[in-house]
């Protein structure tokens, strides 16, 4: 397995996400997205797995959160999660192509 975390700070959900591998000894990568953002392809590769609207954390007082997940075309909302990661839902926990949003242990565990 190879484990990947992205996540802006550790926040509660990131939290249960890293003390979920570390209690079963699976070695993870943490990527911090305000000093290292995600890629075009890995976005892509995220959307392909969890669907655009997964991947937007809808914020009430956040308007542009509501417009990338409106947007029609995916290209343009990826690019727009790329430039401003606070708009994305986390943690985004990647393992080779496989992909989840938020905290769920029950989809990690069916990863090998």
């Amino acid at each position: 397995m190879n484990i990947q975390i992205y996540a802006l700070k550790r926040d509660f959900d990131v939290q249960k996400a890293e003390r979920y591998f570390k209690e079963r000894r699976i070695p993870y990568q943490f990527v911090d997205l305000s000093k290292k953002g995600m890629g075009l392809k890995e976005l892509e590769a995220v959307r392909r797995q969890v669907g655009l609207q997964a991947m937007v954390r809808l914020s009430e007082k956040d308007w542009e959160s509501h417009y990338v997940a409106q947007l029609t075309d995916d290209q343009a909302a990826l690019e727009k999660l790329r430039d401003n990661p606070k708009l994305l839902a986390l943690p985004i926990v990647r393992n080779g192509a496989q992909a989840t949003v938020g905290y769920r242990p029950d989809v990690w565990a069916q990863w090998k």
